[in-house]
């Protein structure tokens, strides 16, 4: 019998970067190594269609990226369990069903953790929008279980939470459901222009969605911002961000204060240049690049690239830079979109048309033999 003499590379989580490592070995050959993937999903789920399938825009299969045509295509080891903790001296990947993987290079991209209830307080209502897998199985659950005029109250007044207030205000489930936005301190989209937050504010009123602009906290059983109850409520959607899982402390990796991975500019792992991470899970030390999907999405490429090299001996070079300004298509669920870029700020439905065919363009990327 001849021993592997191929490096093995090892692939933790199936997130929007690592799609873009797969994507590159699909349509370029995948690099000479023992290629394995950890990833307990059958397919991943793109969030920037959910507020649409809400809506009843699209159907829940078309949100969905199913894994095993792309494992197959690429000769992938696929491990179906969930990372329980590295250890990075060694090099062996323990997995919550009891194996171990060893590796010669890691990749991470497992996203981060839901944080709503660290943030606000546990209530059985309570739906992070993080993992969103769960997200998406929670609201099928509820939705089906009977349809109403409910009231929903959505946490976080940045662009996931504001376009979950346009999706559940227009779900196909719970028709004229009344939906509250909670922005917190911070208010509507604090990281967009005024013509943005301008737009969009009006949008929401003509919806008759209502914001409050306070803090929520759950308290004595009910939904508070400020001093005032938002009760009664049906269900309370939270999008507060990404939190950081445990394992990456757990497993001795450098962290920063919030318990993301600290990572160079080529994404290697701060002192631990055999392991890389991407993503939510991971936080650049060399520049800011906000946690978002978009980011992710446009890092897979390059990391991509610089795993090619490092398996072939060689330094990475490359490094993904964020756009100098962030372009965003928000979906009112009524037919438009609401285009952020930089100070500009413009609605319209070939916004939307835009906004649906980039979606669904990246969505069959994955879907379509061989990424064509």
């Amino acid at each position: 019998m001849t021993a592997r003499t191929d490096p093995v590379l090892l692939l933790v989580g199936a997130g929007h970067a690592h799609l873009g490592v797969i994507d590159d070995w699909r349509k370029n050959g995948p690099p000479r190594a023992h290629r394995v993937l950890v990833e307990p999903l059958d397919a991943m789920r793109y969030s920037g269609m959910v507020p649409g399938w809400i809506a009843g825009e699209y159907r829940a299969s078309e949100l969905a990226i199913p894994l095993g045509p792309l494992v197959e295509e690429t000769g992938l080891q696929w491990h179906r369990a969930r990372l329980d903790r590295i250890d990075p001296d060694r090099r062996i990947a323990h997995l919550d069903n009891g194996e171990a993987v060893s590796f010669d290079l890691c990749s991470i991209a497992t996203g981060g953790a839901g944080q709503a209830r660290a943030i606000l307080g546990n209530d059985e209502r309570l739906l992070d929008i993080r993992p969103l897998d769960g997200f998406i199985e929670g609201w099928q659950r509820l939705r089906d279980s009977e349809p109403r005029h409910g009231r929903i109250a959505i946490v976080g007044g940045g662009a996931g939470g504001t376009e979950l207030a346009f999706g559940f205000r227009n779900s196909a489930h719970w028709r004229d459901c009344e939906v509250v936005l909670v922005t917190g301190e911070s208010g509507l989209l604090p990281d967009h222009s005024p013509a943005v937050r301008g737009r969009v504010a009006a949008e929401l009123d003509r919806q008759g969605i209502a914001v409050v602009r306070n803090d929520a906290r759950v308290e004595g059983g009910a939904l508070v911002a400020g001093q005032r109850s938002l009760e009664p409520l049906d269900l309370i959607a939270a999008a507060v961000g990404s939190g950081a899982p445990d394992w990456p402390e757990a497993s001795g990796l450098p962290i920063d204060d919030q318990g993301f991975v600290r990572v160079d500019e080529y994404q290697r792992v701060c002192g631990f240049e055999h392991i890389l991470a991407a993503g939510d899970v991971a936080r650049r030390t060399d520049r800011k690049v906000p946690h978002s999907g978009v980011h992710a999405v446009y890092s897979g490429p390059v990391l991509a690239k610089n795993l090619r090299r490092m398996l072939a001996g060689k330094a990475p070079r490359r490094s993904y830079s964020p756009r100098f300004m962030d372009f965003y298509l928000l979906n009112t669920c009524r037919g438009e979109s609401i285009a952020s870029y930089g100070r500009l700020g413009l609605q319209s439905a070939w916004l939307r048309r835009v906004k649906d065919w980039l979606d669904t363009r990246w969505i069959r990327r994955f879907t379509a033999r061989g990424g064509r």
